[in-house]
Parts: structure tokens; sequence; C-alpha cells
């Protein structure tokens, strides 16, 4: 695959604020995820500066632990036109390393209660002994515009 990254775009009635604000609030991460492997926040602080790391429980079958954890690090933030981070792990001397990949968030308000967002995850800075074991993009192509519904409904409220 010669593409490394993968994007969706939704228009979600709502206005650019709201939408950014549910992005900045890592306890809504679980119920946005479109696959089910993001379990809950481990850090709750909203998402206020480039730099901060959150971190995540999360879930998945196929991962040795089956339930791990990640740290994330802010690398994007422009309210409310994009948040976006690097995905990783906290090694166990305390140590963060990310793995190259980045999920973000741009949003483009199309009036005062609607916003365009797109969501992409870019694994383009993913070195090469990551990939011999981790297959990208790690999901299926439904992902992105699952997880951009499931924006769409906790931004409106349903």
């Amino acid at each position: 695959m010669d593409q490394e990254n993968v994007s969706a775009t939704l228009t979600i009635a709502a206005p650019a604020e709201r939408v950014f604000a549910v992005l900045a609030e890592p306890n809504a991460h679980s119920s946005i995820d479109g696959t089910g492997w993001v379990q809950k926040a481990v850090d709750r602080a909203p998402l206020t500066e480039v730099g901060q790391v959150f971190r995540m429980g999360m879930y998945h079958a196929n991962h040795p632990d089956g339930d791990y954890q990640v740290a994330n690090k802010v690398q994007v933030l422009d309210p409310p036109r994009a948040i976006g981070w690097l995905t990783g792990e906290e090694k166990e001397d305390g140590h963060l390393e990310f793995g190259g990949w980045i999920w973000r968030y741009d949003l483009v308000p199309l009036g005062p209660s609607e916003t365009e967002v797109t969501l992409t995850y870019d694994w383009s800075a993913v070195p090469q002994f990551i990939r011999e074991y981790l297959q990208f993009p790690p999901f299926g192509p439904e992902h992105l515009p699952t997880s951009l519904h499931h924006l769409s409904e906790l931004v409106s409220g349903r």
C-alpha cells in the first residue's frame, strides 16, 4: 500500500466549539471509538495543550495481555479547528515511547450549527521495525466513518 493515511469526513449538526469540546474530553473517547478497543480514560483532564499526555485503557483480543494501556501525546491543539495525538506506550521505567501514528480531527465550521469533521489516521512516521509486526491501518475501512457517526451522536445527545 503506497498510501500511509486514511480519512473520513462527516458533517455534524453542531457548532465546531461543541464538537471540539467533546473531542478534548478523554472520557468521551470510548464512546467515539468505532472498534470497541478503547475502554476508559485513565487520565480524565480535558486536553488543553500541545505536549499533554493522556492515557487510555484498551482491550484487544490479539494483544498479548488483552487489556492494556496506551499513552497519547497531544501534537495538534487549535481550538476549535484541529486536535490530534500520537499513540504509544509507557515503559516500565516511566519512559514514553510512541509508534509514529497519529489520530487527527480537523473541524471546518459550515455555519453556526454545522461542522464538517475529518478524521485522519496517519502512519507515515511508523518505523520499519514496527511495520514488521503490526499491520497498518490496524482496523477495517468502516472504523473511521463509524467513529464519526458516534461522535455526531454524542455531540447531539442521542
